[in-house]
């Protein structure tokens, strides 16, 4: 898959096949990929993927097994952590309780030695970027969750690291708190114009910030590209059921017809149209897209309802056969029903 990833010419962070293990488990397996300036790569993989590993490695505070880190096309690997320059932001915040946010934020100028001037301009100027000018003083325990990020955050930024890294920065938040910070992340990206590494198992939050996201699955990168990129053309149907784009049926493939490959599932017979080539009797996995239908007599889809719930802008629909749509007007329970599928609503994935 390496060699497929995407390279650029303005690079400047690469990854070169970066190998790790634990336990004598692999846990990276030949990792590469790049970074180009200005732009926000986002790690997207379920727990124990190495994705923080990963960025462990690119922060200098572990060594990989094999494969190289490089900046503008030098290598890392000579250069501690403390001396790359890099800002690293954890689930944690790991702020100093003892001291107040101007200490906090100041902390990494100061380990600097630049002059206190200097240092109170650079902090009055990040205060002010993540909306804290009037909490300079203030202790950290009287702070909300929201405010003590903030503060992680403009601890961060005021040194003005070449590259910004984020390891599940939002974890630990509830969701509207989780969606502000959000749009308040891409902005203060956005002004920086700093290249930055963004790790989550959160599909929602890694397209909503990043320009290109890399799929982890396995100890590699299974799929890199943006996130419409990702979500339109899933690689596989491991990525398909991880990023929860719709319905995953497993078929077996029965002849071909002018409009595409006729399928039969346990859901019922598809015709899809397919780039791969298949034979007939060869077991395949279709994508089944949940909002890309409506009611019509004449749809192919029939089922039983068995459940509804509200979801905003909809109804979330599940038939006795498995399969979830999501329908603009709510059908009764145990009501027969029959969909059309709009165009595209059935991929054959790789």
């Amino acid at each position: 898959m390496a060699e497929q990833l995407r390279k650029t010419d303005t690079a400047m962070l690469e990854i070169e096949n970066i190998h790790k293990s634990y336990d004598h488990q692999p846990l990276l397996s030949g990792i590469s990929f790049t970074v180009a300036a200005g732009e926000t790569v986002c790690l997207l993989g379920p727990s124990g993927s190495g994705k923080s590993t990963l960025l462990r490695i690119i922060a200098g505070l572990e060594a990989p097994e094999r494969g190289r880190v490089l900046w503008d096309g030098a290598d890392l690997a000579p250069l501690p952590s403390h001396r790359r320059n890099f800002g690293l932001f954890f689930q944690d915040y790991a702020l100093f309780p003892h001291l107040n946010v101007e200490e906090n934020v100041a902390f990494g100028l100061r380990m600097q030695s630049l002059p206190e001037e200097q240092i109170y301009l650079r902090v009055t100027e990040v205060l002010k970027k993540v909306g804290l000018e009037e909490f300079r003083k203030r202790r950290i325990p009287e702070l909300s969750g929201g405010e003590q990020q903030r503060v992680a955050l403009a601890r961060m930024l005021a040194p003005r690291p070449r590259l910004l890294m984020f390891d599940e920065p939002l974890g630990a938040l509830d969701r509207v708190l989780k969606d502000d910070l959000l749009d308040e992340l891409r902005r203060l990206l956005q002004e920086s114009g700093a290249p930055a590494i963004y790790v989550t198992h959160d599909q929602d939050e890694a397209f909503a910030i990043a320009d290109r996201v890399l799929l982890l699955h396995e100890g590699r990168v299974v799929q890199d590209g943006t996130p419409a990129e990702v979500s339109a053309n899933p690689a596989s149907a491991w990525a398909a059921h991880f990023l929860g784009l719709g319905n995953l049926l497993e078929g077996e493939v029965r002849s071909v017809t002018p409009r595409g490959w006729l399928v039969k599932t346990a859901a019922g017979e598809f015709v899809v149209e397919c780039a791969h080539r298949h034979r007939a009797g060869e077991t395949v996995h279709l994508l089944v897209r949940r909002e890309r239908v409506r009611p019509a007599p004449e749809g192919e889809v029939r089922g039983r309802v068995t459940d509804v719930l509200f979801q905003k802008g909809g109804f979330k629909v599940r038939l006795e056969n498995g399969l979830i749509f999501f329908l603009e007007n709510a059908p009764a329970p145990g009501e027969e029903i029959r969909l059309a599928l709009l165009p595209s609503a059935v991929q054959c994935l790789p």
